[in-house]
């Protein structure tokens, strides 16, 4: 099964406020892209290929309402917190947090943890407490990971090595793999390689070569998980992607990098076409 994915960010905010959204008012957001894509998608068969968008919180409850029936669409949260409720245990104390039953009572069948940026968060606030453990940040991944599974959410667990790291990639994701995914039924996970190294202007991007040397090591390491694309699914390299026999699809955030940047639905559409051939 191929696997497309859309991380949404904040794309959310308007330009008046430093945003990149043009598409809808806020309050209607969520559910303009839910409602602009879902029966575009119904010509791919399920079985082939899925499809879930990363919303961030405020849009969860509109986006799930805007689901019709029978949609192919999967709405997902951006990480879960590392604990959660439980049925006569803790019913709820988790100001500014959210849990993984949260999102599921929502609507959400799906979360995207270990993002770069989160990953670069969460190694941000144990640099300011002074820890140097380089696998602290992979261990509260972990924690994540098991509540989402818990809560019967299926993951998309995003890996990837730096610029300073790059020499030893191999030790890098397979840290990111072994303290990330131990203890967790990995049947409910699909990989996302970032290259970091490579995300953001006048960078230059991986080729087909690395990718599948790279997508080639992670099922190795993880006896066959599959793994997808995360620097970045576009027009101008979904058909290469397409191609990487060891890639089972990829990650959209953008669908325009020059003048009115930002995410846009038909263009979105545009960049599955041109991945799945029709």
């Amino acid at each position: 099964m191929k696997h497309i994915f859309l991380n949404l960010k904040r794309f959310d905010i308007p330009k008046e406020y430093g945003g990149v959204n043009s598409i809808a008012p806020i309050w209607e957001w969520g559910s303009y892209i839910v409602s602009s894509i879902q029966e575009r998608l119904k010509k791919y068969e399920k079985d082939s290929v899925e499809f879930a968008v990363y919303f961030p919180e405020a849009h969860l409850i509109p986006a799930v309402q805007a689901l019709c029936e029978n949609s192919p669409v999967k709405v997902g949260c951006q990480s879960v917190y590392r604990d959660d409720t439980a049925v006569d245990g803790g019913f709820g104390a988790f100001t500014a947090n959210r849990t993984a039953n949260g999102a599921r009572a929502i609507g959400c069948t799906t979360t995207m943890i270990g993002h770069c940026e989160e990953r670069k968060d969460k190694a941000g606030i144990l640099a300011e407490a002074g820890v140097t453990d380089r696998k602290a940040v992979n261990r509260i991944l972990n924690q994540e990971i098991k509540r989402a599974v818990s809560a019967g959410l299926s993951v998309l667990y995003c890996i990837g090595e730096s610029s300073q790291e790059q020499e030893r990639w191999k030790e890098v994701l397979k840290e990111q793999i072994d303290v990330g995914l131990e203890g967790v039924d990995k049947s409910r996970i699909v990989i996302a390689y970032e290259p970091i190294w490579a995300i953001g202007p006048g960078k230059i991007p991986p080729d087909k070569d690395y990718i599948t040397m790279i997508g080639s090591y992670i099922k190795e390491i993880t006896e066959g998980c599959d793994v997808v694309y995360g620097g970045g699914l576009k027009v101008d390299n979904a058909r290469m992607l397409a191609g990487v026999p060891v890639m089972d699809g990829g990650l959209i955030a953008l669908t325009r990098f020059q003048g009115e940047i930002g995410f846009y639905p038909e263009e979105y559409l545009e960049i599955i076409k041109t991945y799945m051939g029709y």
